[in-house]
């Protein structure tokens, strides 16, 4: 049997099968093809290995805490800023964990010798564009972030909060939602 192979118009040798036996000319088993029913089964053991799939899908529960207290506790991850007499800070909070999951402050020497004050506005933005960056790293894209309200109005919590949102952070989580079975 004999073929001809043409490739962009031009025409190639012709290639001659013969039903000689031959390394190059041999051919793999046939495989069965799947039937669709074996691909629509759930495995009834399913472990979920990330953890955070519910959480960004917002479907995982959030503790709702006492009415009570402040801030609530109905949050997946909290923002909590803070200005001392010397320092600026921020810390993101997991809602399982009272250890800060990340943080920065103009304590750190990378940030702080690039600062000319580690109080002003110019170290509030720069710690929120430091710690957007490494929230991104992470990927924690959206955390809750509840200012304290007779500080919210200040120069140094709105150039905090813009730089966040310029890293790609939204400071608000999305509503649960509840799924009917």
């Amino acid at each position: 049997m004999a073929s001809t192979l043409r490739l962009f118009g031009q025409i190639r040798r012709p290639i001659v099968v013969t039903n000689q036996t031959a390394r190059c000319l041999s051919q793999a088993a046939t495989q069965p093809e799947p039937s669709s029913d074996e691909n629509e089964a759930v495995n009834p053991t399913f472990v979920n290995r990330n953890p955070r799939n519910l959480e960004q899908l917002a479907l995982a529960v959030k503790d709702r805490g006492w009415k009570t207290i402040w801030p609530h506790r109905e949050f997946y991850h909290r923002l909590e800023f803070s200005r001392t007499q010397h320092h600026v800070t921020a810390h993101v909070f997991s809602s399982s964990s009272p250890d800060p999951v990340l943080s920065c402050s103009t304590t750190e020497w990378a940030l702080k010798q690039e600062l000319a004050s580690t109080r002003c506005v110019a170290a509030c933005q720069a710690v929120g564009e430091v710690l957007a960056r490494r929230c991104q790293q992470a990927g924690i894209t959206r955390m809750v972030y509840r200012a304290i309200p007779w500080t919210y109005r200040s120069d140094a919590v709105q150039s905090f909060r813009a730089a966040m949102k310029e890293g790609g952070i939204t400071l608000s989580e999305p509503r649960r939602k509840y799924i009917s079975t």
